[in-house]
């Protein structure tokens, strides 16, 4: 059986896992699928229904404060939160595995200014931070992933370098230097298969990070900015203890939709580590 499928074997049987993949797919499938199907729009205002209007067979989460119906609002901002999630996870990926796969095989100054530049990235608080370079780089969807995406790679590069430094130094990795593999074909034929498996596992959980990134800085005011939904900025009214007290099917929704998508992120994580883990047993 080769690793993939033994990896794949072991994930399945994993029923926590394999239930929390299965929301996450159909939260994907509904952000995609369901505003074309209903033909939901998020920015329209319908004056008849009114403002901050209850929930109802024609818009069943209510309108907000402009009459625009907060379930198009919901599905179509749950495509910004997951876009930005994924996209940022996968630019923190991006940078951090060739950056850790340097510092660890070539030792030396790449092994100290990559992993200084770490620390220094690690030392800021990263919402500061975040405000920080959004406030000048402007709130637009493709700032915030490139700003969440690249003050992530520290995590994913240090896990990386551990393992490279691991890997490097084993007798497969000596033979082939021994008969005369190049330092690139070792690096991605020989080190980068053994040394990035545990990556699949923190990417699954740097997605949910990433999600409550966007999600805080949407609520702050300094992420996704109206009429653009996302889930942040859906929660930004309850920030108002009058829809906080009285309209919770205005800020309950997005809320249940990040605590359950983080969540289930968290799982998945889990069950790959465990699945990419040979010593890990199962529970019976």
């Amino acid at each position: 059986m080769s690793e993939a499928k033994r990896v794949l074997s072991r994930l399945r049987r994993n029923r926590r896992a394999m239930v929390c993949l299965g929301i996450l797919a159909l939260e994907v499938l509904a952000v995609l699928l369901l505003p074309p199907l209903l033909g939901l729009e998020p920015t329209i205002t319908d004056r008849e229904a009114g403002f901050w209007a209850p929930p109802s067979p024609e818009h069943w989460l209510g309108t907000d404060d402009v009459g625009r119906d907060l379930f198009a609002r919901l599905i179509c901002g749950g495509r910004v939160s997951l876009l930005v999630g994924f996209a940022a996870a996968a630019l923190s990926v991006g940078v951090g595995v060739p950056l850790g796969l340097a510092a660890g095989y070539h030792r030396g100054a790449w092994e100290f200014w990559i992993m200084r530049c770490a620390d220094v990235f690690q030392s800021f608080p990263t919402l500061v931070l975040v405000l920080c370079l959004v406030a000048l780089t402007g709130a637009s969807v493709g700032n915030l992933i490139l700003v969440i995406g690249l003050l992530g790679w520290p995590p994913i590069a240090r896990l990386v370098y551990g393992n490279t430094l691991a890997v490097r130094e084993k007798e497969y990795i000596l033979a082939v230097r021994a008969l005369g593999g190049g330092p690139w074909t070792i690096l991605t034929r020989n080190v980068l298969p053994n040394a990035v498996a545990p990556v699949w596992a923190a990417l699954a959980q740097r997605v949910g990070r990433a999600i409550l990134s966007e999600s805080s800085l949407s609520f702050l005011g300094a992420g996704i900015r109206p009429p653009q939904a996302s889930w942040g900025n859906l929660m930004q009214y309850a920030s108002s203890l009058t829809v906080l007290t009285a309209r919770p099917w205005v800020w309950v929704p997005p809320g249940l939709l990040i605590v359950l998508t983080v969540v289930c992120l968290q799982v998945v994580g889990d069950g790959l580590r465990d699945a990419l883990d040979p010593k890990f047993i199962p529970r019976k």
